[in-house]
């Protein structure tokens, strides 16, 4: 037969701290061990060795940050090379991902040995108290930060603050550099397509995308729309994905009287329009034709273009019209187109003029 002795038990005090164990509890407080220093809290020559360690990590984080941004410029994006035990990879990605690895560990690892090694390492216990501070707390808050940035070094120690300031700031370079990968800068690619070769003396034919023949002005039906591409533009090109994005073309008839953009009604011939049929909200083809509004809807966002105004935008995002084509015949009555768009196609960037 069991029989409770805990309000019999006497309490036990704890010869270091005083606790006192109450009754119900089995045990008294043990406090805190005894704090044993450190090597380097009694070796200056230990502290220093430290110190340059914990340096040296840091300066190792510089160089691999440098060596990441130095990596887009060595190595070429399509170069593979075999690693062991990885195996094929792409000697960019690698090289990347190696030199932001080191960088990143290096700045951990010494910020870890710094902590263990030269900041103050006393554990002290600290009451819980109400989530309201009162002024005393706060003003002990602050005295405690101080006192843990004057015993962390930060201010005496300059090798150290000074090399992990330059680690720190060189590792946001290499976000900045990967901003590369959203593509090569358009410079000029954007401003001009396939139809930038033609001339009023070397004309480029419109060639009709589904008989990849070339068109005459008969073979356009008023209310109907046709596709076109540049003559010369092959499928099987190996850039032709590339140059189709830029140079498809999409052709209107329109009664000459219903059109209302004079400039429009200067670049076709006889109620013939020629626009880019990349929409210029988000880069779409638009195969959406409307023959009685004359509007031309792109399926991506409905974004609408009246092409009898200029191809202008009345619903959608799209920012800006959709650029024109300057076209004519030659003397076998062929569509001809005498120079490149008007304005640049597709949708804005940074160095687009407007």
């Amino acid at each position: 037969m069991s029989h409770d002795t805990s309000d019999n038990m006497p309490e036990a005090h704890d010869a270091s701290h005083g606790a006192v164990a109450t009754h119900g509890d089995p045990f008294a407080d043990p406090g805190l061990p005894a704090h044993e220093p450190r090597r380097t809290d009694i070796d200056e020559r230990a502290a220093k060795r430290a110190e340059r360690q914990v340096s040296l990590l840091f300066i190792v984080s510089m160089l691999a940050t440098i060596g990441f941004i130095a990596s887009y410029v060595v190595f070429p994006i399509d170069e593979i090379v075999y690693i062991f035990p990885i195996g094929h990879v792409s000697s960019l990605n690698f090289a990347l991902g190696l030199t932001l690895g080191v960088a990143l560990f290096c700045i951990g690892a010494g910020a870890v040995h710094w902590a263990r090694t030269l900041m103050s390492d006393h554990e002290l216990p600290a009451e819980r108290h109400p989530i309201e501070a009162d002024d005393e707390l706060r003003a002990d808050v602050i005295e405690q930060f101080k006192t843990g940035a004057a015993e962390s070094g930060f201010g005496r120690r300059k090798m150290l603050r000074n090399t992990l300031i330059g680690s720190m700031a060189l590792v946001p370079l290499s976000g900045v550099v990967l901003l590369r990968d959203l593509g090569p800068l358009p410079e000029q690619k954007l401003a001009h397509t396939g139809w930038d070769k033609a001339t009023p003396q070397n004309p480029i034919a419109l060639v009709n995308m589904n008989t990849n023949k070339p068109m005459k002005a008969e073979d356009i039906i008023q209310g109907s729309l046709t596709f076109a591409k540049p003559e010369g533009l092959e499928e099987d090109a190996e850039d032709f994905q590339v140059q189709i994005a830029k140079d498809a073309l999409m052709l209107v008839r329109i009664a000459p009287e219903d059109i209302k953009d004079n400039q429009s009604r200067e670049l076709g011939f006889e109620g013939i329009l020629a626009y880019s049929k990349i929409c210029t909200h988000v880069g779409c083809p638009i195969s959406l034709y409307e023959q009685q509004t004359h509007h031309a809807l792109c399926p991506c966002h409905q974004s609408t273009f009246d092409l009898a105004d200029g191809a202008r935008v009345i619903f959608g995002p799209a920012g800006h019209p959709l650029p024109q084509l300057k076209i004519t015949t030659d003397e076998q009555g062929y569509l001809v187109a005498t120079g490149d768009f008007d304005e640049p196609v597709g949708p804005s960037y940074w160095e687009r003029p407007r």
